[in-house]
């Protein structure tokens, strides 16, 4: 059903660059330079597979990525979490999927307030934010979760389309 939604908004893939100074202390990064949004659509996707705790979404550009704040709207974070290996948490919801996303698309439309997380692979709607109320430059998040003594060694790996 969202098969086709998904190859139209696959149009709008971007190519990042992370910023070294707001990324999260365990992601190891490649390149310098910052890249933030504040109008239009745009398209990313993410490598999950074998993560057990991941964290991605949309961030305000101007909030402190770094400290332990709640990932919440209120707070300028629209994010999708995986936790204890198949629990997915958006906004106040827990739910648990039929399958484990391989890869995650991660959706903006700045102008109508939309975040959307798509399962890659069976091109299935995962969780939308609708009514954002966007104010500011938006940069994309991206948090790879500690180690957990090895269960959760595996990457983020972040895909330009």
């Amino acid at each position: 059903m969202f098969e086709a939604e998904l190859k139209r908004i696959q149009r709008y893939a971007i190519n990042v660059t992370l910023d070294p100074d707001t990324a999260h202390p365990s992601l190891i990064l490649s390149e310098d330079g910052k890249q933030s949004f504040s109008t239009g659509r745009f398209y990313s996707e993410v490598q999950v597979k074998g993560k057990t705790k991941w964290t991605l979404g949309v961030a305000r550009e101007l909030i402190n990525r770094k400290e332990n704040i709640p990932l919440s709207p209120e707070e300028g974070y629209w994010t999708i979490c995986l936790r204890n290996g198949n629990e997915y948490k958006a906004g106040p919801d827990v739910y648990h999927l039929k399958s484990r996303p391989q890869k995650v698309g991660v959706f903006v439309d700045y102008e109508e307030d939309l975040v959307s997380f798509y399962d890659v692979h069976a091109a299935a709607l995962i969780y939308s934010f609708t009514d954002c109320c966007f104010r500011e430059k938006l940069c994309l998040y991206f948090g790879p979760c500690p180690n957990d003594g090895g269960k959760n060694s595996d990457h983020l790996s972040y895909q330009p389309h």
